[in-house]
């Protein structure tokens, strides 16, 4: 069996379930699926988030700079970038739990491998030039590895729910990276705490296989492959002439749609923001705030929680309160966040006021990102592109905060001074930065979305 067979969408199933136990079959192996792809997603987040929990130790251990840090956390989201962009087409032709679980098991043997360098490092002292190129090398590896989960995900979802029910399951699955973030920034926060940052990226390398496992036992390609009509069968959901073209020519016209394009750009300073407070918000912490590394991971770490609460809060806003109206829930989120970031960055204050401002802040932005980043793009494009538009966000997404990652490591770097023999850090310059980027994320998609839902 070649990589093309192996990797194809299933064929449907020689065997068909009974008429009488259609009902009973797809609902259980829709609900075993959905579950199986959520939780293993929020894994393939503690692969990705483990360098961000693992930062102060490295700076303060004198192993890599901060703008060498910004460097290696790029090459992840750059090559993600493209990753997902690349693997969102693709993964439209695949089977979707082959596909998924092959990125998250080489994203657990990247983070393993950088565990056992920072290891050999501790016995031998490697030469710091020789740890940033492999950490950069790995980390770009595992960038591409994480760009295989996101798109897969979010086509089971096309492939097992119908459209009206989609936005809510959605808002659920787009939870997941929020209780990634949080299991890494608790989890693994405690473990280099308490044994050091190499183990950091060995306990995400656990989680990766855990994750991987998950996903062979529960996730199923598509209800045919188990027997079980098409989703707009089972649904009773309407064929429409677009539904009938093929997957090729339906991506070519996702490229010249341009509200996709608006949502792309609109989403790139979503991400600017949200991998900012991520990334660099446990060192803002430390540094501005003079928070403990477990106070400041367990700050960063209840933006985890209301960034999933906000996700959830966002299906339910849009679909029940709001009526299917993605304008007004996008412009309330989008204020809100702008707003508690500026306290976050400005106001000061203790530890409880603190995790205030980041919770806040969370569950905007997981509002908006799910709504701007997801539903609105969902909205208009046919179901079989639907990994086609995610790639293209996705890759506007990402590039975006790889040029984040590398601005505020070097405004960081070179707003830091040594004051008897301490480093005195000033985050004014990206603090403005990473302000700026937040007022404007959900203006694009505000003004333009009658035209974009129309085109």
């Amino acid at each position: 069996m070649g990589l093309y067979s192996f990797y194809r969408i299933s064929k449907p199933s020689r065997t068909a379930v009974p008429e009488d136990e259609v009902n009973a079959k797809y609902t259980s192996t829709r609900n075993r699926t959905f579950w199986g792809v959520t939780v293993a997603y929020s894994l393939y987040y503690v692969c990705r988030m483990s360098l961000s929990v693992v930062k102060q130790p490295l700076i303060d251990e004198g192993v890599l700079t901060a703008g060498q840090l910004g460097i290696i956390g790029s090459a992840l989201l750059f090559v993600y970038a493209v990753g997902k962009f690349m693997n969102g087409f693709i993964a439209d032709y695949c089977n979707i739990r082959r596909f998924m679980a092959t990125g998250l098991l080489i994203s657990a043997l990247v983070n393993l491998l950088m565990g056992v360098t920072g290891v050999v490092n501790g016995f031998f002292t490697l030469p710091t030039a020789l740890i940033f190129i492999v950490f950069a090398v790995l980390w770009g590896i595992n960038g591409w590895m994480q760009s295989m989960g996101s798109a897969p995900g979010v086509i089971s979802l096309s492939r097992w729910f119908p459209q009206s029910k989609r936005g809510t399951f959605y808002s659920i699955f787009s939870a997941s990276p929020y209780l990634g973030e949080f299991l890494s920034f608790i989890a693994t926060g405690l473990v280099v705490g308490a044994f050091g940052w190499q183990w950091g990226f060995v306990v995400a390398s656990v989680a990766g296989l855990v994750g991987a496992l998950l996903i062979f036992l529960m996730v199923s390609d598509t209800p045919e492959s188990e027997g079980l009509p098409s989703i707009q069968k089972i649904s009773r959901e309407e064929v429409k002439p677009v539904d009938e073209m093929p997957t090729r020519e339906l991506q070519k016209m996702i490229f010249r749609h341009p509200g996709i394009w608006i949502i792309a750009f609109s989403s790139a300073f979503i991400y600017i923001t949200r991998y900012a407070i991520a990334g660099w918000g446990v060192l803002f912490l430390q540094k501005e705030r003079a928070f403990s590394l477990e106070q400041a991971t367990q700050i960063i770490a209840f933006s985890a929680v209301f960034g999933v609460l906000g996700t959830v809060l966002a299906g339910w806003l849009s679909d029940t309160v709001f009526k299917s109206d993605r304008i007004r829930p996008a412009v309330l989120s989008g204020a809100v966040s702008t707003v508690s970031l500026a306290c976050f960055l400005y106001a000061g204050g203790g530890y409880l006021m603190n995790i205030f401002y980041v919770s806040v802040f969370s569950l905007a932005v997981g509002v908006l990102y799910c709504i701007v980043a997801g539903l609105m793009a969902v909205d208009i494009v046919p179901r079989k592109a639907t990994g086609a538009a995610l790639g293209i966000v996705g890759i506007s997404s990402y590039i975006a905060a790889g040029l984040q990652d590398i601005t505020s490591g070097y405004l960081i770097q070179c707003n830091t001074m040594k004051v008897d023999g301490v480093d005195i850090y000033d985050f004014g310059p990206v603090s403005a930065f990473w302000l700026i980027a937040a007022s404007i994320s959900f203006i694009l998609p505000v003004l333009n979305w009658k035209k974009m839902k129309n085109n």
